[in-house]
């Protein structure tokens, strides 16, 4: 019915129809003035699996504010926060990606970007400030009516740069704030999903289909589809922790700072991938510290799929030299020669040990963890995909099968740092 009907209409009329969104949207994606409480909200809280439309949502909402075009808005807003996980996944996804701001805004009414303010300037005098999560206190200051905050749940500083932007809604009668976001069972979303200020709507990738490739729900779909990492991921649901996994949200929340103290000791440990082609594993990337207490610190989590050695290995290198770590650890069960001679290539002056698994990963993650429990690791900040490691990592590893290749390289890292006369640990031998 509705094709028939679209095939009857005139271009001009089909022009206007493709622009306006809420003649077409999912019903997770639909206006609703109710929050959970059956009264107004505050916070809206889109969960969803990947590529289930959330980021055209974030960006058609705001261009609504912007016109006060109903059924989202009733009023022009003229000062909203765009907040993304970081100043670049901000401009590459919510304003110049495939469904950002910058795309699907008429050329009439689309913004101006002004890099060098971190800002949107719409013809009608409207302004979209863009700020990222790794900087909480960028958000100290400005004061907005609306805010649209992408991907929450992979904030590097969540709780900070949450309370921040609250402290900036101040403007107008009623601001309010949309959240769209993959789920983790993370403190802050179980706040907001108990709040009733705030109005739920969750959708799995499946929900918008038709506007996916049909090689990714063959590969990816097909390949995840009722684990633990699909039901998150593709489902959009809020998966609580494995019962026999070695770590919890709750200890994981438990140990997270803002900043380190001063360290003694910092090391870049690597966990290289047995090949670089197309879904292989990642190439595990950690930074770790010690400090003169003795109490550990995560202070990153580099990793990545797809690397090529001298991709990994120079990525290795650069983080050494930005942390001024003392020496890179680098696991060479698979192709030793290989890890140590692509890394020499790069910088043959650069400190590095070479450490070899004798031990299945999960015993060689015990004392670690138990480091965890007594509260002697800390996480500098959050690392999402890290964390959801840990918190699925039991006896047979990861539910999913794959290999946990940040947990590895985290774990050889604070290893590393508990040698010495107060710790015990493997032998490491160095290159």
């Amino acid at each position: 019915m509705t094709e028939a009907f679209l095939q009857t209409q005139a271009a001009r009329t089909l022009l206007r129809l493709d622009q306006d969104f809420a003649a077409f949207a999912h019903s997770h994606q639909e206006h609703a003035a109710i929050g959970n409480n059956g009264g107004p909200w505050t916070t809206w809280l889109m969960l969803g699996g990947r590529g289930a439309g959330k980021t055209r949502t974030g960006a058609e909402w705001v261009r609504a504010l912007v016109h006060g075009t109903p059924p989202y808005a009733t009023r022009p807003h003229g000062r909203i926060a765009l907040v993304g996980e970081t100043m670049h996944d901000a401009r590459a996804v919510m304003l110049e990606g495939e469904s950002g701001l910058l795309r699907i805004c008429p050329h009439a009414e689309r913004p101006t970007w002004i890099a060098s303010r971190k800002r949107l300037e719409w013809p009608n005098g409207a302004i979209g400030e863009v700020f990222s999560a790794e900087e909480p206190a960028a958000l100290r200051g400005p004061q907005f009516e609306a805010a649209w905050c992408d991907e929450l749940a992979k904030w590097r500083y969540a709780e900070a740069t949450f309370d921040m932007l609250q402290f900036g809604l101040r403007l107008g009668r009623h601001p309010r704030q949309l959240i769209t976001t993959t789920p983790r069972p993370l403190p802050l979303i179980k706040r907001l999903l108990a709040d009733p200020r705030t109005r739920v709507t969750r959708a799995p990738t499946s929900a918008n289909k038709d506007y996916l490739s049909p090689a990714f729900f063959e590969a990816v779909v097909g390949r995840y589809a009722g684990t633990r990492m699909g039901r998150q991921e593709l489902d959009g649901e809020l998966i609580e922790d494995r019962p026999d996994a070695l770590w919890s949200r709750a200890v994981i929340e438990a140990c997270r700072v803002i900043e380190p103290p001063a360290l003694s000791k910092i090391v870049v440990a690597i966990d290289p991938p047995g090949t670089s082609r197309k879904g292989a594993d990642a190439c595990g990337l950690v930074v770790t510290g010690r400090s003169e207490s003795g109490w550990f610190y995560v202070l990153e989590d580099a990793s990545a799929a797809g690397l090529s050695p001298s991709a990994w290995a120079n990525k290795a290198m650069a983080l050494y030299r930005r942390y001024n770590a003392n020496n890179i650890v680098a696991e060479v069960n698979m192709g030793g020669e290989m890890v140590r001679a692509v890394l020499r290539e790069v910088d043959h002056t650069v400190p590095i040990k070479e450490v070899h698994a004798t031990r299945g990963k999960y015993m060689r993650a015990e004392p670690v963890a138990a480091l965890y429990e007594q509260g002697k690791v800390k996480h500098v900040g959050c690392f999402p995909d890290l964390e959801d490691e840990m918190c699925d990592f039991g006896v047979e590893g990861l539910s999913s099968g794959r290999s946990p290749d940040r947990l590895d390289a985290m774990v050889w890292g604070i290893t590393s740092l508990m040698t010495g006369p107060t710790f015990g640990g493997p032998r490491i031998r160095l290159l």
